[in-house]
């Protein structure tokens, strides 16, 4: 095996306790972690650099990629709009189901997945793209902690919203230095059982909610999701015990998202979450008091859309990772009965150009059909010209859908992925079209987006288990 080389350029790290023999600790997270020279911290990807603190994953992601704001467990600001998403390389945790395992996990990092981004960059992508969101997400965007802050400045003084998707293993003085650049914050609340996080996210749980209440009572947009795993937290007691943090720490306005799990990493020896237990989770919650609460990952249920508190219209709808505003004027009011929803609209943040038809010649065309749960795909294409061109993209299979194609202009030289999601139930499939000096792969997605991807062509094990690759883990010899 070749040696890596994405963490060899350690960069300093903000957060450093500097103590006695050159040893450094680490206030990033709440394991302050005590480091000696040479070595790592637990996510692999801070270290003590000759008596200083670095981190070795500055600039270093996965492909920066356009998908929707719903796939990051965020309904009620910008519902539709697309962001540009940003993850990085290692974990503050080590989850047992982790569908990032392969970046979350350092030592599972191989180069050819590594992109290299410059804050200036990666705002300039969102910027000529028309992208008014950048999300910080994948792994987990806390051991990013340098980066995100640096380029969610440059972000905001361009008039773009940043996201922070995260499990919140932070500390509090972290924290503080988000709060300045980051708008909204979408928080993964494991489970409510410290003996819960211990044993399977490796971390603990009170500085989880700690952070979520100073998030909060700091003014910002702030939802949550527990992911509902088969078995181990898929019962009511999770949903009592999420609705009574969210009821009386937080408030019954804070959106709430009860996500389907699907096997991975460690845990792949068992099954999805059956909907009827995420549709009962739901029902206790809002019977409990609170005012949004919905599924994740979950596809043909209303438990996805969003209803005025006030008068029952219906506002959102919403299929898989796409959202239509159905129940909402322009300013945000709902057309029923005026109130005000609490909800937060973005101008502009949601459509690409269209066109009916394709050009008459020059370009290669490939489709991927939707099966089983396999419902989104991301489509990575690359310019290998000097010149600026067009590729396209469209759903297909369903007469009553938009059936136009999006235009995506690329720089020269420059590489893209985005995401299609299925939008409707009668939807086969997606389109793309990508002229001759092009280079494009499509890659199947489960669920929300998650890394690592394969492309198509290399199949699934199961349909309904989870795309390829698999964690093989290590044997003993």
């Amino acid at each position: 095996m070749s040696q890596r080389t994405w963490d060899n350029q350690p960069r300093p790290a903000r957060l450093e306790e500097r103590l006695d023999d050159d040893v450094v600790r680490c206030h990033l997270s709440p394991r302050n972690c005590r480091i000696r020279p040479g070595q790592h911290g637990f996510c692999m990807v801070r270290a003590n650099r000759d008596g200083r603190l670095v981190t070795l994953n500055y600039g270093r992601s996965v492909h920066a990629t356009e998908e929707t704001i719903e796939t990051e467990a965020v309904f009620h600001y910008a519902p539709g709009a697309r962001i540009l998403s940003m993850g990085n390389v290692g974990c503050m945790l080590n989850c047992d189901y982790c569908h990032n395992w392969k970046t979350s996990q350092a030592r599972h990092v191989e180069d050819k997945d590594v992109y290299h981004y410059t804050p200036e960059e990666v705002v300039d992508i969102a910027v000529r793209h028309g992208i008014k969101v950048i999300s910080w997400t994948y792994n987990d965007p806390v051991v990013w902690h340098e980066f995100v802050v640096e380029t969610a400045a440059l972000a905001k003084a361009a008039g773009i919203v940043n996201l922070y998707k995260s499990a919140f293993f932070i500390s509090g003085e972290a924290i503080e230095e988000l709060i300045p650049v980051i708008d909204i914050f979408s928080v993964s609340i494991k489970s409510l059982d410290p003996k819960y996080y211990r044993k399977i996210t490796k971390g603990w749980l009170e500085p989880v909610l700690e952070g979520t209440e100073q998030v909060f009572r700091a003014g910002k947009h702030v939802e949550v999701s527990t992911l509902m795993v088969t078995d181990l937290s898929d019962d009511e007691t999770t949903a009592r015990e999420m609705a009574t943090f969210v009821g009386e720490r937080l408030s019954p306005d804070v959106p709430t998202h009860f996500v389907r799990f699907h096997p991975d990493y460690k845990m792949t020896d068992t099954i999805r979450t059956p909907v009827d237990r995420l549709e009962r989770a739901r029902k206790i919650a809002l019977d409990m008091g609170l005012n949004h609460v919905y599924l994740g990952n979950v596809y043909d249920t209303e438990s996805t859309n969003t209803w005025c508190h006030r008068c029952g219209q219906l506002q959102i709808t919403r299929y898989g990772l796409n959202a239509d505003l159905v129940g909402l004027d322009g300013d945000g009011a709902c057309v029923g009965c005026g109130a005000r929803a609490p909800i937060v609209l973005l101008p502009d943040a949601r459509s690409r150009t269209r066109v009916p038809e394709l050009p008459a010649e020059g370009l290669d065309l490939a489709r991927f059909d939707w099966h089983g749960d396999v419902r989104a795909l991301h489509v990575q294409v690359r310019n290998t010209s000097d010149a600026p061109v067009r590729a396209y993209h469209r759903r297909y299979g369903d007469p009553a859908a938009e059936q136009s194609w999006q235009v995506i202009d690329l720089a020269p030289q420059e590489s893209f992925r985005y995401i299609a999601a299925k939008s409707t139930a009668g939807e086969v499939g997606v389109q793309v079209a990508v002229p001759s000096q092009c280079t494009s792969s499509l890659h199947q997605v489960f669920d929300r987006a998650h890394f690592p991807t394969v492309e198509a062509s290399a199949g699934t094990l199961n349909e309904d288990v989870s795309p390829l690759p698999l964690f093989q883990p290590r044997t003993r010899s």
